[in-house]
This record gives C-alpha cells, structure tokens and sequence, in this order.
C-alpha cells in the first residue's frame, strides 16, 4: 500500500465536532461504533475510534480499542514518517498509558501537525511537540 487511502476519508470529516453538554454528535458515536466502547456519546476520548472508523472506512482493519496508544501494536513500525501515517504521542508520562493518535500531515524542528479526531474537540488538524512523539505506523498489507 503506497497512498494513505484513509487521507481522504479523514479530509471529508473536517469539522465534525463534540456537542455541548446535554447533547451527543452522533457521528461521533458512530465512530466509536467498531471500537471497544461502541454505544458512547462524544464526551469520552475519540481520537482512536476516529482513527479506527477512518481505517474501516478504507477497508483496513484497526485496533478495535478506544485507547490511543493500542496504535503501537497496530501495523508495521516506520523509522521516519511519511503523508498519512499512525502517529502515537504521548500525553502525559511517556510510561503511562494516555496518548493520542492521528494521521501525519507534516512536521518542522519543534512540532508534528497531525489530522485526526477529538483534537480541540473536533477533527481538524492541530500540532504537538516533536518530542511526544511515541510512534509512527503503517498499515501491513
């Protein structure tokens, strides 16, 4: 596989946002649909059920897990990142388990700019430190 064929999927989504309290977005309980917390509403973490739906979409398999950081089993390890790839950083303790995932758009000397779900409440692009960097993947097939 050549081109991140989810790229555009993910594109088509930009925009798609956590609702104020009282009320759900169902699609993003829609993206939670193939996960391990299928059936919640967009007040919990989305960005790896993001990340999930827009796999499925393309006809990939993901990790079924709402935890981030199940990308870094997820896949094949590449050494540099390249236009859509997983990304994993960590949000906290690089030993705990809390992190985010997203899809590699670019990056500079200080910060990656990723497309992905629940990044200031929406899918949308946004930038994180270089240094959380956990992990870069790609699809096996």
């Amino acid at each position: 596989m050549k081109q991140a064929v989810w790229m555009p999927i993910a594109e088509q989504e930009i925009g798609v946002a956590r609702y104020p309290a009282g009320q759900s977005n169902p699609r993003i309980t829609q993206y939670h649909e193939n996960t391990n917390i299928r059936g919640y509403d967009d007040k919990v973490a989305w960005c790896s059920s993001f990340a999930n739906w827009c796999m499925q979409q393309a006809g990939i398999a993901g990790t079924g897990s709402a935890l981030a950081r199940s990308w870094l089993e997820w896949g094949a390890p590449l050494q540099q990142p390249r236009p859509g790839c997983v990304v994993i950083v960590t949000r906290d303790d690089p030993a705990s388990w809390k992190g985010h995932v997203g899809f590699y758009l670019r990056s500079d000397e200080e910060f990656i700019y990723l497309l992905g779900g629940n990044q200031l409440d929406e899918v949308r692009e946004h930038f994180y430190p270089l240094a959380f960097v956990l992990g870069y993947r790609w699809p096996e097939k």
